[in-house]
């Protein structure tokens, strides 16, 4: 006789399907929508100080997710739901940021439109030209706010509206990553646990609001929030430990953008930069100078003791009769025109590479900007990449007796050029007395600091500030590289500039390219020069009266030092080539040395490096965390199961059929929420070869469970044994690359029955 199968049974008047009845609002969803905007807001800190903006952009956030909440609860559409929190963005935006050209503080008129685009521009020009940590003005804090206000109601329409909390996750997630590009900074793990809770938050709230009471208790009960608390404890670690091991990517901070090439880090974060082992050709150049200039692209002249900040100076148009001025020096010193062509390659930034003095720049494809002060060239709106221009400089080219006569110092001088922090180490100002003593002039002693740094007793080295930690360019920096006397660019040119203040002397720090390396190619009998990517580097410079900023290399192994002809070698010559320039010309070879390598045994005609050894231990440590985070879901879902099965044992028949639930997700098996219990067993056996008896005992517990009222219901035994071969079954039953699929990729993790990524599927009736 054929075991009777279940009979359908006729859903229970009076409960409306979830697909019937609209979802209320959930406040527990909102809530944790706001911590997550909170938390995804908090690394703007690590970029921008905090100030009135942090306050203006949780407000709006409230307020936002205030009136959606409301909305819903009143049981308005979607697209009213949306309309009414645009509502809020704007007149809250107006009343913070414009009210005195709105009416009633709150309504924008068109002054008010009139004036957005102007505020945008200028908070995109503090953002490029500024120097982390920003301090937000009224234009950058109306940026701020508004894009978290957007983020905020894109973000409520995908987890309360379209129930996709995933998807906003992502958004999030791409957000709180912005600062970290931008400025290279530590894991923020705060911020990080912080939005990590809130996302598994939301994800599990979102989760727990599509299932019925009774599946709800058996969640619980077979561990899902402890599953949710393991991913967020596996995330932490990954970020923690293995991120670090990852290879830095391509865009470099500072570039003004995500493009296709490195960019320039003008904060002096340039270790990370030269320590990467991708190296790339930046610029082509040829010029008609004697030797090829240094290629500047800012200057920074304050510091506070622990950070050098760019010069945020006035910029005009480059068209403009004030951009690049003419050089202006004392009597007698000579000027020379020199003409520049530069061919941009791989770079990708705001500040363009200039030779140094310009006075004009020619060819440039978009909106340029000159900053007069220290005739750097930059743009709000444009980039250097794939740019070919011509830059035209009045090169001042006095004597040796000249510098030897000029006061170093003048009235053009700014006081950020010479101010030094209050606990300034001792070593360095004795180390530059000790140093100098004895110089005759401002120059001499100088040339004094110059030679020392250059003497042989100091190693260039990229390594060794990271291994003894003074990797930075602050004062407590500056004083373990004069023990050490080791470091690279960036700590000889700090150490240098802060010793010429000590000794009353203006200076600033540059950041730029050092001159190429020859080719053998040339155009109109100029030489072609390659500049890498490798060759971003840093210099000091130190003003002097009637001639200028001049530029110094302390650098060991790196160009030619500075130095100039005295008068009687330059007497009857008027040719160029026996003319000293004041640029530090480079040496046939602007390589690095080698780390503990004599500068004077490097080959000074090739120009090459020596290869560095790759290390196998961080390739196998990469391999193992990725092999290690490909096996995660697959690790969680064996985990869960384990927990539904251990649950099923004890006669839960939820937990039972959450098993089949979850097999049938993960093979691809449509799961919908129109589907009884009964129709999906159905389904399972004629198409998919599911165990009659089993699934038949499956259906009818599940059934029992969901239906009996109020009724006390008895355990059911065998149900974690007909679960295990339902489930083996259904794996059974599937081609090999789709159970491969299934076990590696368990889309049951995420997607839960009945929601729209569980499928349509056949529908079959008994």
């Amino acid at each position: 006789m054929p075991t009777a199968e279940p009979r359908l049974r006729a859903e229970p008047r009076g409960e409306a399907r979830p697909e019937e009845s609209r979802r209320p609002p959930d406040l527990p969803l909102t809530i944790g929508l706001f911590v997550a905007v909170f938390a995804a807001l908090l690394p703007v800190l690590g970029v921008i100080e905090a100030g009135p903006w942090l306050a203006g952009a949780v407000l709006l956030t409230a307020l936002i997710l205030a009136a959606g909440y409301i909305a819903r609860h009143n049981r308005l559409p979607a697209v009213a739901v949306s309309l009414i929190e645009l509502a809020v963005w704007v007149l809250t935006l107006t009343f913070f940021f414009f009210r005195d050209t709105a009416l009633l503080w709150l309504f924008p008129t068109p002054e008010t439109f009139r004036a957005v685009p102007d505020a945008l521009a200028v908070a995109g020009n503090d953002i490029a030209l500024g120097a982390a940590p920003l301090t937000a003005g009224n234009e950058l804090a109306f940026m701020i706010v508004g894009a978290t206000g957007l983020l905020t109601i894109i973000v409520d329409h995908v987890v309360l509206t379209a129930r996709m909390p995933l998807l906003a996750a992502v958004g999030l997630i791409a957000v709180s990553l912005i600062p970290a590009i931008a400025v290279p900074r530590g894991v923020e793990l705060p911020g990080f646990i912080l939005l990590a809770a809130a996302i598994l938050f939301l994800i599990r709230s979102e989760t727990r609001s599509r299932e019925p009471k009774v599946q709800r208790d058996a969640s619980r009960a077979a561990g899902v929030p402890a599953t949710a608390l393991g991913i967020g404890a596996i995330a932490v670690v990954v970020a923690i430990v293995a991120a670090p091991l990852l290879p830095q990517p391509a865009a470099q901070p500072g570039a003004g953008g995500i493009g296709t090439g490195p960019g320039i880090d003008v904060s002096l974060q340039l270790g990370d930069d030269l320590r990467r082992p991708r190296e790339t050709t930046a610029l082509i150049v040829r010029t008609d100078e004697p030797s090829p200039p240094y290629l500047r692209a800012a200057t920074l002249s304050s510091f506070d003791g622990s950070v050098w900040e760019p010069d945020r100076l006035r910029s005009v148009p480059l068209t403009s009769d004030f951009a690049l001025n003419d050089v202006s020096v004392g009597t007698g010193v000579r000027v020379t025109e020199y003409k520049t062509e530069v061919e941009v390659r791989e770079l990708v930034s705001p500040w363009l590479p200039v030779a140094f003095p310009a006075v004009a720049v020619n060819g440039l494809q978009g909106d340029w900007e000159a900053v007069p002060y220290n005739r750097t060239v930059v743009s709000r709106t444009s980039s250097s990449a794939g740019q070919k221009y011509e830059v035209v400089t009045h090169d001042p080219r006095p004597t040796l007796e000249q510098m030897r006569a000029a006061h170093s110092g003048g009235p053009e001088i700014r006081d950020d050029t010479t101010k030094l922090p209050d606990n300034l180490p001792a070593i360095i100002r004795d180390t530059a007395a000790q140093v100098t003593e004895g110089a005759e002039s401002d120059y001499d002693a100088l040339a004094m600091l110059q030679r020392w740094f250059r003497s042989g007793d100091f190693t260039y080295s990229l390594e060794s500030p990271v291994e003894q930690g003074f990797d930075g360019s602050g004062a407590d920096a500056v004083a373990k590289f004069l023990e050490v006397k080791k470091g690279y660019c960036v700590h000889f040119a700090s150490a240098f500039a802060l010793m010429a203040r000590t000794l009353g002397m203006p200076s600033r720090i540059v950041v730029g390219y050092l001159p190429g390396t020859a080719t053998n190619d040339s155009v109109d009998g100029e030489t072609v020069y390659e500049v890498m990517s490798s060759q971003l580097h840093a210099w000091p410079e130190v003003y002097f009266d009637g001639i200028g900023w001049i530029p110094f290399e302390p650098t060991t192994g790196l160009g030619v030092p500075t130095t100039f002809a005295p008068a009687s070698t330059l007497n009857g010559s008027g040719d160029d080539s026996n003319d000293v320039t004041s640029t530090p010309s480079p040496s046939s070879s602007s390589q690095r040395p080698d780390e503990g390598q004599d500068p004077g045994s490097v080959d000074q005609s090739s120009g090459s490096q020596s290869t560095t050894a790759i290390n196998a231990l961080p390739t196998a440590a990469i391999a193992f965390g990725v092999l290690l985070a490909l096996a995660i879901p697959a690790l969680l879902q064996f985990a869960r199961t384990r927990r539904l099965l251990g649950a099923a044992a004890t006669g839960d028949a939820v937990a039972a059929w959450v098993i089949v639930q979850d097999a049938a997700i993960d093979l691809g098996i449509p799961v919908p929420g129109s589907d009884s219990p009964r129709v999906l067993g159905r389904r399972l056996i004629d198409e998919f070869g599911a165990p009659l008896a089993e699934t038949t005992l499956l259906v009818s517990a599940i059934e029992r469970a969901s239906y009996a009222g109020g009724l006390p219901y008895t355990p059911v035994a065998g149900l974690s044994e007909a679960a295990v071969a339902v489930r083996s079954a259904l794996f059974v039953g599937m081609p090999s690359a789709r159970r491969a699929f299934a076990v590696i990729v368990p889309r049951s993790l995420v997607v839960r029955p009945g929601s729209v990524y569980a499928g349509a599927g056949a529908r079959t009736r008994f």
